[in-house]
């Protein structure tokens, strides 16, 4: 009995405990209603003190061509009201250039061989999250596949190859075959990372039997055999699709003005080209659901004359969605030539490698951010496409062609050690910030030695900022963009992202969330 009343006495003191603490609660609650609605008399008229706006942060990533900093943030930047002071780079929202598809690098047999046989799965995994999975990770989102081999495969083949002497316009023997071990296992892991990637597959041979040299290096396309030949295209397209790899864009030939003499390749003249295109593929094309772009050209800057013959011809235009670039001859300037004659095709530079050639003694970063990132887009260029994702250190597996070109990647064939390479830094200052659906805006140009191309976000208005300082000096720079500004000194030999948002709510966000890091 002593018990249970010590129990009851307990259960008694903790009922009255909670209910002083609520009664507290509401006593408090209700003074603060009753402060919140009284006003203390004032004498003269009340005055409301201004309330200052919140002011954009820079968020800020620096790479440096000494290699001294790869894509390392940096210290934000305050904005300050604009005034009337002198501006290096005006950026003006206002002024819309062309949408952002994206950026990325040719999944070659090389590099998916490499990719499958040099790494296991977890390693292989964590790199392909790391390359195409959402920032802060590379966030790539376009690849390029090569239908058949190019020189950058472990053996000449196509999808369709006979004994010699024999034909096959009816594609019996079609088959994926060589692709089964690597580029279809592969393009498929990265699929399931980033299920909206962006394909575009380029040939680099027709099937000997279908060409003037019966072999696969050399020669030209039969014209009894062109409708086949889109026949060969579509069928690629067909049994890709069947794999769950949708394809994007397609080219009619890869450096159709060029004959290879150490790997498959063949020439195919504008005539051509422009006949395949207006009576075969388009055709074949256009009611199909989802649509596979055609991109005339996937050749050199240095002729844009064979892109604009191809487009003169409205039979042909009416099935061309863009035109493809690579950037080993001639300017990016040639894209906006194109441009100009035809403003509804788009641009892609779809082929660009670096190497270990005399001109990259000091690094690569530099030329790959100014001069095909921030030029190609600038000349209107909606994604750019790095040649091989990932190479090995003797810059193979490849079949002739180029011995000394670079991946975006290096994988040591014997240890599996992976290797970042500058290309990988100048895309990442892009692909981790620029997202498909993104616009560039108008920002202008400096006689500082600094290059540069803006962006807004489509989804938060946010801007994006690159720029390059080609300079062997650092040299400060000030950029304006709506009624606010900052400065900034670029290092010597530098490219930099810069982030703000300069709406009120997006502002406040960004300046919390650097705080949070903080």
């Amino acid at each position: 009995m002593g018990i249970l009343h010590a129990m009851d006495e307990r259960k008694s003191g903790s009922s009255r405990a909670a209910t002083v603490f609520i009664a507290l609660i509401t006593l408090l609650t209700l003074a603060a209603l009753y402060a919140l609605r009284f006003e203390h008399p004032t004498v003269g008229p009340k005055v409301n003190p201004s309330a200052r706006p919140i002011v954009p942060i820079v968020e800020l990533w620096l790479s440096t061509a000494d290699r001294r900093l790869k894509l390392i943030r940096q210290p934000d930047i305050e904005m300050s009201a604009r005034g009337s002071l002198p501006t290096d780079v005006v950026i003006d929202v206002r002024k819309k250039y062309q949408t952002m598809v994206g950026f990325g690098a040719a999944m070659t047999d090389s590099s998916a061989w490499l990719l499958q046989n040099k790494l296991n799965a977890l390693q292989r995994g964590a790199l392909l999250h790391e390359l195409y999975g959402p920032s802060p990770n590379l966030n790539l989102n376009m690849m390029r596949l090569t239908i058949g081999a190019s020189d950058f495969s472990l053996k000449p083949y196509t999808l369709d190859d006979i004994p010699f002497g024999q034909v096959d316009p009816q594609l019996l023997h079609f088959n994926v075959t060589s692709n089964l071990q690597d580029v279809i296992p592969t393009v498929r892991e990265v699929l399931s990372i980033d299920p909206g990637l962006r394909i575009i597959a380029s040939p680099w041979s027709a099937p000997a039997w279908m060409k003037t040299s019966t072999n696969l290096i050399g020669g030209e396309l039969l014209a009894q055999y062109e409708t086949t030949y889109a026949d060969y295209l579509v069928k690629y397209l067909d049994i890709y699709r069947g794999y769950g790899i949708p394809i994007f864009a397609l080219t009619l030939q890869n450096e159709p003005g060029f004959i290879p003499i150490t790997y498959p390749g063949m020439e195919m003249p504008a005539a051509t080209r422009a006949r395949i295109i207006a009576q075969y593929l388009g055709p074949k094309l256009a009611s199909r659901k989802p649509k596979t772009g055609i991109l005339e050209w996937d050749h050199n800057w240095s002729q844009p004359e064979q892109p604009l013959s191809v487009l003169a011809g409205p039979d042909v235009a009416r099935y061309v969605d863009g035109v493809a670039w690579h950037c080993y001859e001639g300017s990016p300037y040639a894209q906006g030539r194109v441009h100009r004659a035809y403003p509804q095709k788009d641009a892609y530079i779809t082929e660009c490698s670096g190497g270990d050639w005399a001109s990259s003694v000091n690094g690569e970063l530099l030329w790959f951010s100014r001069d095909l990132l921030i030029a190609g887009i600038r000349q209107w260029a909606r994604g750019v496409v790095y040649w091989n994702l990932v190479l090995d250190e003797k810059h193979g597996p490849h079949f002739g062609g180029c011995d000394a070109c670079k991946g975006v990647i290096t994988i040591d064939s014997h240890t599996g050690a992976v290797t970042r390479n500058d290309e990988y830094y100048a895309l990442a200052h892009f692909s981790r910030f620029v997202l498909p659906g993104d616009v560039r805006v108008e920002s202008t140009a400096t006689d500082k030695g600094i290059d540069n191309v803006a962006f807004q976000s489509a989804s938060d208005g946010s801007i994006v900022l690159v720029m390059v300082n080609s300079n062997a000096d650092a040299r400060r720079v000030s950029v304006a963009e709506g009624q606010t500004r900052f400065e900034y000194t670029m290092p010597p030999q530098s490219v930099a992202t810069f982030v703000w948002n300069p709406g009120q709510a997006g502002a406040w966000v960004r300046r919390v969330l650097s705080w949070l890091r903080r």
